[in-house]
């Protein structure tokens, strides 16, 4: 399910995606497993309500004037040059509806940046063309790469589901934590994007660029770098397991080889 959703971010950003991907459309934000992802979600279908009341209003204002006031009825031309009453609603009414939309949206985007009270945090380089990922309350680094077969990208064998997405070490995540990312780059400009997130990040040399996540729900989920970082742009999958609070202790357990 999260490819499908990531095949459809892809292609709505411009983002490269494996040509199997073009038959699978999709014209909507993905819902997402985190809290932000979801307000957003809500957000977008609530301005594009909106947006659809508008057009049908003015389409059906359009028509309307067409049939009523058309030639062939004898309809002659109004002349007049200022209508105060008309300038000052059509001048309040869209204000009253940008309002409408800024205020969520600017609540959601202070929350987006609001990375205090983390119970975790995950330090996030981008390189030419992999990720590495360092557990900053834990012993863990560890480099993740993508991990398609080269015959798969010949066509000398079958494509997997997950193909030009899966990695050699996914990034392993408890569910119900926040977690904060601090996402830098060690050569060029990245960006790390999981659409399920919500959100994308700039990876920049020289900077470390904040942002976080609270996982509602288990899975494997997917991202890619949305930035164009060179020639293996498109061999910088990203891939998420999260997992339980205990599957994950015991995964840092088996990392660190401390027992239990």
């Amino acid at each position: 399910m999260s490819v499908q959703a990531l095949r459809a971010g892809a292609l709505a950003t411009a983002v490269t995606a494996p040509s199997s991907a073009l038959a699978e459309w999709g014209v909507n934000l993905p819902e997402g497993v985190t809290s932000i992802s979801n307000t957003i979600y809500d957000i977008h279908m609530w301005v594009f309500w909106i947006c659809v009341v508008i057009g049908v209003g003015v389409f059906l204002a359009i028509l309307w004037s067409v049939l009523a006031y058309r030639h062939s009825k004898g309809a002659k031309p109004a002349h007049f040059h200022e209508n105060t009453t008309v300038e000052i609603i059509w001048t309040v009414i869209p204000f009253l509806i940008l309002i409408m939309m800024a205020i969520p949206a600017t609540g959601t985007l202070v929350d987006m940046y609001d990375t205090s009270d983390a119970e975790m945090e995950i330090k996030v380089t981008g390189y030419q063309w992999r990720w590495q990922y360092e557990y900053m309350d834990e012993d863990i680094s560890f480099f993740s790469s993508a991990d398609t077969p080269r015959d798969a990208e010949k066509n000398l064998m079958e494509k997997t589901e997950d193909y030009k997405y899966s990695v050699d070490n996914p990034l392993v995540l408890p569910v119900d934590t926040k977690i904060r990312f601090l996402i830098t780059s060690n050569d060029v400009i990245h960006s790390w994007w999981v659409p399920e997130f919500g959100w994308k990040q700039d990876a920049i040399p020289g900077f470390i660029n904040k942002n976080w996540a609270k996982i509602e729900e288990p899975g494997t989920y997917y991202g890619l770098c949305a930035e164009l970082c060179g020639q293996g742009h498109s061999d910088m999958p990203i891939e998420v397991k999260a997992v339980p609070k205990d599957e994950y202790r015991e995964w840092v357990a088996e990392q660190t080889g401390e027992d239990g």
